[in-house]
C-alpha cells in the first residue's frame, strides 16, 4: 500500500503532528513532499542585476492545473475553489486555514498608508493567494485604474524582491511576512486570507480524515504553547535568512479552522472571481459545489 503523500504549506502544524507522533497514532502511513509554497520560481536563487524583478505569469492555480502528486496539498481558497471546479482534484469541505498576510514596503519607502499604493506595482504571485488577497483588499481603497500588480513568482521570490528593492511593495504571508518585518519592512495593509485543501483524485478519504485528526491535535498544541514549535519555521525558509532572524519572535503563522467550507462560501467566492474576470475563458471552472467539494462525513 502506498504512503499518504502530504505537501505542507510552510506552516507549523504538519511538523508538530510528525514530532508528536499524531499521524502514527491515527494509523497514517505517510511521507512529506516538498511544498510549492516554500519553493522559488527562480528569482530568489540568483542575484538579479535587473532594475525590476522579472514577471512570472504562473502561480498556485497553474501548479494545480498541471497536476500535483500529493494526496493532500494547499493553496489559497480562491485557487483551490477554481481548481476543484475545473476538475483538478477536489476541495476538502470540512476545514480550511487562515494565514496572516500583508502588503509591506522597504523601511525607507515614502509609502505610508494604503492610499499611497495607488499606481504602485505590488508584488504578488499570479493566480495565488497574494494575488487574490491584494485585489480584494485594494479594491476597497483604490480606483480600478489605480490598482497595479507585479507578478513575481512564489513567496520566496517576493521576499527576496522586496528585500533587494526590486519592487516597491510586496504582498507576503506566513514566514516570509515575519522575515520581512524583522528585517525592517513596514506593513501598509493587512491582507489576511483563507487557504483551502486540495485532494488528489486518488486520495483515500479515510486517510484524509486521519490526517485532519492529527492536525487538529497539533493545532491545540500550537495554540497552547506556540513558542515550543516556532523553530520549525527554519525548515520552511532558505538558509541564507537563518542568521538574520529570530524565529522566536515570529507569530504562530497559519491557523487551521475546523469548520465547513460551505456552499455559500464556495459560490460567493466563485462569483467574485467571475465578476472580476480574473481567469481567461477556458481556464475558469464550471463544476458546482457537489462536484467540486468533498463533503464526506
Amino acid at each position: 500500500m502506498k504512503k499518504f503523500r502530504i505537501e505542507p504549506h510552510g506552516r507549523l502544524q504538519e511538523w508538530v503532528a510528525d514530532e508528536k507522533g499524531y499521524f502514527k497514532d491515527e494509523g497514517l502511513d505517510y511521507e512529506f513532499l516538498t511544498s510549492y509554497a516554500t519553493l522559488s520560481s527562480g528569482y530568489a536563487q540568483v542575484q538579479s542585476t535587473e532594475s525590476a524583478a522579472p514577471e512570472v505569469k504562473r502561480g498556485a492555480f497553474e501548479n494545480m492545473e498541471k497536476g500535483r502528486s500529493a494526496d493532500i496539498s494547499c493553496a489559497c481558497h480562491w485557487a483551490v475553489n477554481m481548481a476543484s471546479s475545473s476538475g483538478h482534484g477536489r476541495m476538502w469541505g470540512h476545514a480550511y486555514s487562515v494565514t496572516p498576510s500583508a502588503i509591506l514596503v522597504p523601511p525607507e519607502s515614502a509609502i505610508k498608508k494604503p492610499r499611497d499604493l495607488a499606481n504602485i506595482g505590488v508584488g504578488v504571485g499570479y493566480h495565488s493567494g497574494s494575488y487574490f488577497s491584494a485585489i480584494q483588499a485594494l479594491e476597497k481603497i483604490l480606483k480600478p485604474d489605480e490598482l497595479k500588480l507585479a507578478y513575481i513568482g512564489q513567496p520566496q521570490d517576493r521576499l527576496a524582491a522586496v528585500l533587494d528593492r526590486k519592487v516597491d511593495a510586496a504582498n507576503l504571508f506566513g514566514a516570509p511576512l515575519y522575515v520581512a518585518e524583522q528585517l525592517g519592512c513596514r506593513k501598509i495593509l493587512d491582507t489576511t486570507f483563507m487557504i483551502g485543501f486540495l485532494l488528489h483524485k486518488d486520495a483515500d478519504v479515510e486517510d484524509v480524515k486521519r490526517y485532519f485528526k492529527a492536525l487538529q491535535r497539533a493545532q491545540r498544541d500550537i495554540d497552547l504553547e506556540p513558542e515550543r514549535y516556532k523553530h520549525y519555521f527554519l525548515k520552511e525558509l532558505p538558509e541564507k535568512y537563518h542568521a538574520m532572524i529570530d524565529v522566536g519572535a515570529f507569530g504562530p503563522g497559519e491557523r487551521l479552522v475546523f469548520e465547513p467550507y460551505t456552499r455559500e462560501i464556495f459560490e460567493r467566492t466563485h462569483r467574485w472571481i467571475e465578476q472580476e474576470k480574473l481567469f481567461p475563458e477556458g481556464q475558469a471552472g464550471t463544476r458546482d459545489y457537489e462536484s467540486s467539494v468533498s463533503v464526506h462525513e
